[in-house]
């Protein structure tokens, strides 16, 4: 995403906030990755990854 200067943490968000995929790039799949991902298991796994590495 940074490769076309995107900014993927606000890709990211938008979608997850929304559930629309609009919001990621289709370049190099991106938005089709995304896509074939469950959006609360997403969540889950990036606030259990937050949580473990908390400082």
């Amino acid at each position: 995403m940074r490769e076309k200067g995107y900014n993927p943490i606000n890709q990211l968000v938008g979608y997850l906030l929304s559930g629309d995929p609009a919001y990621v790039t289709s370049h190099k799949e991106a938005r089709s990755k995304i896509r074939s991902l469950e959006r609360d298991e997403l969540l889950d796994e990036l606030v259990s990854f937050y949580l473990e590495h908390e400082k």
